[in-house]
């Protein structure tokens, strides 16, 4: 009899390759092959900083699409490349699900496209294939795509996804609140990429309508009330390698196993590990505030400084500070972040709040000091600050700068009161709980594989 084979598409972006990949890797585990398919770029990518990838025989399968774009143009142009991906992708994606069905010994039985692909949906619905959508990050973010209609009519966006003003926006009174300027597709700087990034929203609402299985990187452990609103998204979260004693894939840039090493040395709870994800950029001024800060707040510390991450092409650091920071600071370009969150010398997590950070921070009982840069992570940081209460907002002063003091200072705050501790360390327990059998996620994880095999033996 023929595995059941389920084609996994993710939209093209580091913060939801990883979790896509982790789902990947669950339906494996499970006797089901998957070919997982990546932009041109990212396949190249993930393939080679992908550390166990021959662990899975012949039942995963990395494979490429074309996104449209030349090889020398620009991936970080989102307008271009998500009208690129529109017209491109789905004819390509059929293509490839032909090219299966000939050549493979199992033909496709499922389609699982991330939501912001939801064009995927659409092509397996025509080429009579089951769909499953995916959704990556937090349910709240999900439910201001769902309710774009609903903005729309109540004049927070005009009927291109441009927010009007500049105005809070509460879609529930169970949910946080959330500036019209921070929606998941408003926060560019040019409205022609808000306008193509909306196309991406219409595509998932209208993809959450056509799916047989609608499941969701989150666990109601922190998002309940959000999930309430919501019957038909199953949560399956969270999606991580540690939860598994594994290695995560998924990451675009070459990690650096070394301050692992580095962290075995330190006293335990004593570290501050400072990462802000693949997108965040800052200027000379806020750079060297925020390596002063570090400096100031006298912890060990340990800094993922990636490459791109400031503005100026050359990364330059106040006169004299490595030599001052050498005994208990350590520099990285990009770190294991799984493997670092669990390690027991992290004291905190100084983080931009992208979902994938903000899971593994809370799965393994961490605190948080804030520090979002765009679109979703204010909602995030709104979770941890406000609802979960386990961290602190990093504020700006009237230049906008996040200064050496106020680093310093939060610190200070943050490590000095274990309510934030206790608040984490419950909030791990629940997580731990519906992740175990029987746990919500757990339970609905499970269904969703058996439903993907009974379906394709028919």
């Amino acid at each position: 009899m023929a595995k059941p084979h389920v084609v996994v598409i993710p939209y093209p972006a580091q913060g939801h390759v990883i979790p896509t990949i982790e789902l990947s890797r669950r339906l494996v585990e499970q006797g089901i092959k998957v070919t997982f398919v990546n932009t041109e770029v990212n396949h190249e990518l993930v393939t080679s900083n992908w550390l166990d990838k021959d662990g899975f025989g012949d039942l995963m399968q990395m494979i490429s699409i074309p996104d449209g774009l030349e090889p020398w143009e620009d991936r970080s142009d989102i307008c271009k490349l998500t009208l690129s991906i529109l017209q491109t992708m789905p004819s390509k994606l059929e293509e490839i699900i032909e090219t299966i069905n000939k050549e493979d010994s199992s033909e496709v039985s499922c389609v699982i496209a991330d939501d912001c692909m939801g064009w995927a949906i659409k092509v397996a619905k025509k080429m009579g294939i089951l769909g499953a959508a995916f959704w990556p990050a937090s349910v709240a973010t999900l439910a201001s795509m769902l309710s774009f209609q609903k903005l729309i009519d109540d004049g927070f966006i005009n009927k291109k996804g441009v927010p009007l003003k500049d105005q809070t926006i509460r879609l529930s009174e169970t949910m946080p609140p959330i500036k019209s300027k921070n929606l998941g597709w408003a926060g560019f700087v040019d409205v022609a990429t808000i306008e193509a990034t909306f196309q991406l929203v219409k595509e998932a609402e209208e993809a959450s309508k056509l799916t047989e299985w609608f499941i969701c990187n989150s666990t109601t452990a922190l998002e309940a009330p959000a999930f309430s609103l919501y019957p038909q998204l199953l949560p399956i979260g969270p999606l991580l390698a540690s939860n598994r004693l594994a290695y995560q894939a998924g990451h675009l840039w070459k990690e650096d196993p070394t301050c692992l090493t580095w962290l075995d040395q330190q006293q335990p709870g004593s570290v501050i590990y400072i990462a802000f994800g693949s997108f965040t950029i800052f200027n000379k001024t806020q750079f060297e505030e925020l390596a002063l800060g570090l400096e100031l707040s006298n912890k060990p510390f340990l800094w993922v400084v990636r490459p791109g991450m400031t503005k100026e092409t050359t990364l330059n650091y106040p006169d004299g500070y490595m030599e001052r920071v050498s005994s208990r600071g350590r520099i990285v370009s990009w770190a294991p972040q799984q493997k670092v969150l669990t390690h027991p010398s992290v004291a905190c997590f100084v983080s931009h709040c992208g979902w994938n950070s903000t899971l593994e921070g809370v799965t393994n009982g961490l605190s948080f000091l804030c520090w979002p840069y765009f679109s979703d992570q204010f909602h995030n940081e709104t979770y941890i600050c406000d609802i979960w209460k386990t961290g602190l907002r990093l504020d700006k002063d009237e230049e906008g700068i996040v200064t050496r003091g106020e680093i310093k200072s939060k610190v200070e705050d943050l490590l000095s009161d274990q309510t934030f501790k206790m608040k984490a360390l419950d909030i791990k327990e629940r997580i731990t709980c519906s992740l175990r059998k029987g746990g919500c996620s757990h339970r609905n994880l499970n269904n969703f594989i058996e439903w993907i095999q009974e379906r394709s033996t028919k």
